[in-house]
C-alpha cells in the first residue's frame, strides 16, 4: 500500500485511541506483510487510570482490559468502512510501564504493496 495508506491508517489509530483514552498518540511505527499490519505506538496513560493503578490494580487491569476490547471494537469497524478490507481479528497489547502499545490487525486477504 501508498504512503497515503499509511499516513490515513496513522490518522484512524491516533483517532480511535482520542476517543477511547481522551489522548491521542505521541509515536507511531507501521509495519505491513501480506496479510498483517503491526502498529508500535507510544502513548500516555489516561490520568483517570494511573491514579487507579496505585490502589486498585485488579480493578485498574479490569478496566484497561474493558478498554482493550472496546478499541478493538472501534477500530476494526472503522478500518473496515474507510479502507473496504475485511478484517478477521485485531490483536493489542498495552504496556503501562513503558507506555507503548502494539496493535497486530490481521486481514482476510493480503495488502497488495504500491510505490
Amino acid at each position: 500500500m501508498s504512503t497515503s495508506f499509511k499516513k490515513r491508517l496513522s490518522q484512524l489509530y491516533n483517532e480511535v485511541n482520542q476517543e477511547i483514552y481522551s489522548i491521542g498518540v505521541s509515536k507511531q511505527k507501521i509495519d505491513m506483510v501480506d496479510n498483517r499490519i503491526v502498529i508500535f505506538a507510544q502513548t500516555k496513560r489516561s490520568p483517570l487510570l494511573t491514579v487507579l493503578s496505585g490502589r486498585f490494580t485488579e480493578l485498574t487491569a479490569s478496566v484497561d482490559a474493558a478498554l482493550a476490547v472496546e478499541y478493538k471494537h472501534r477500530l476494526k469497524e472503522k478500518f473496515e468502512k474507510q479502507f473496504g478490507i475485511k478484517v478477521i481479528t485485531i490483536f493489542k497489547d498495552y504496556d503501562p510501564a513503558s507506555q507503548h502499545a502494539c496493535t497486530v490487525i490481521y486481514l482476510e486477504q493480503p495488502i497488495e504493496m504500491q510505490s
